[in-house]
């Protein structure tokens, strides 16, 4: 029902050659997740770009190329500049946002809302929930309707995603440990996130959401890249927040643990629920629900946003109005 309206049939799909995302903060990172999931269930090339770039790489758009812009507010200055740079060259435009008769929505070509209800706090985390959760559905329609995945992949799909609030619900009652690893590193200067694959946009969002409301400073990363600089900053004093859930990619992520744990580096893993060997070579494990590594980042978002939360209220800074930050942002 929330794609009600949206024509992207095969006839209209089997013209796009490249689908563009565009957005800016925490809706970026939604996007990178997005790229995952329409390539790997659609097979379409996508592209991510941060809003305020965009034009400014002279980008290559056509007839054949689907402008995605997402954005909570709808009025973001950059993205609706991006879309203008697109609707210029003739791309067919799509938006995902939360604000009904946006700027963003009125001048799209097809919107798709996410109805996650008013966002109070400066620091988005519904919106970014439910922004992952429509480009889960758009990915799936589309590779529905391009014949990519079967009836039978489809339902299996959105029963796996059906299981997700429950899930959440489930995450919410164990919260306590969250709370009590916020207390642990409150004293802690810098932390440093580390993901990979789908999950390596989430890295990115935890940390912003901890620097956002709490003013500590965090670095997202991808895993794979520790070695190329991070890794120089590993000691006894910097908590490493690991995203560390069974994928393919998990021995791998195992390997970087070991690495940090060599530096005598401080590990906070999020781990699959199943998963009892990792923990004996972390310090502190952080389990979620096992589930289809495309939903992994929805359940992954919830404990780094309640950790950034947790760490805020402790300090004692405003988790709704953090300093220096405003809600949409309006102008370049």
């Amino acid at each position: 029902a929330l794609l009600e309206g949206v024509n992207l049939d095969s006839s209209v799909l089997n013209k796009i050659r490249r689908i563009c995302l565009i957005a800016c903060g925490t809706s970026y990172h939604a996007a990178l997740v997005g790229k995952f999931l329409i390539e790997g269930l659609c097979r379409i090339p996508v592209e991510t770009d941060i809003g305020s770039e965009f034009r400014y790489r002279n980008p290559i758009l056509g007839n054949d190329t689907l402008l995605v812009t997402i954005s909570q507010s709808g009025e973001t200055a950059d993205t609706l500049a991006a879309l203008r740079e697109g609707k210029r060259q003739g791309a067919m435009s799509l938006a995902i946002c939360n604000v009904v008769e946006s700027s963003l929505a009125r001048d799209s070509d097809h919107v798709i809302y996410t109805h996650a209800g008013p966002e109070i706090g400066v620091a988005s985390t519904k919106t970014f929930v439910t922004q992952l959760v429509i480009l889960f559905l758009l990915a799936l329609r589309m590779g529905r309707e391009l014949g990519i995945l079967s009836r039978e992949d489809g339902r299996g799909y959105i029963e796996e995603l059906v299981r997700i609030p429950h899930l959440m619900e489930e995450m919410l009652q164990s919260s306590k440990q969250v709370l009590e690893i916020a207390k642990k590193y409150l004293q802690a200067r810098d932390f440093l996130y580390l993901g990979r694959g789908v999950n390596y946009p989430i890295a990115l969002e935890g940390a912003l959401k901890l620097k956002e409301i709490s003013y500590i400073h965090a670095e997202g990363y991808p895993a794979g890249e520790m070695k190329h600089g991070p890794i120089a900053l590993i000691d006894r004093d910097m908590p490493v927040v690991v995203l560390a859930t069974r994928n393919d990619v998990y021995e791998k992520v195992l390997s970087n643990i070991e690495q940090v744990k060599a530096r005598e580096g401080k590990v906070i893993a999020l781990v699959s629920q199943s998963d009892r060997e990792i923990v004996r070579k972390v310090d502190d494990a952080l389990f979620i629900p096992e589930a289809h590594p495309y939903l992994t980042p929805i359940l992954l978002t919830l404990p780094l946003q309640l950790l950034a939360y947790h760490m805020a209220d402790l300090k004692g800074t405003d988790v709704d109005q953090p300093r220096n930050l405003a809600k949409s942002v309006t102008v370049e």
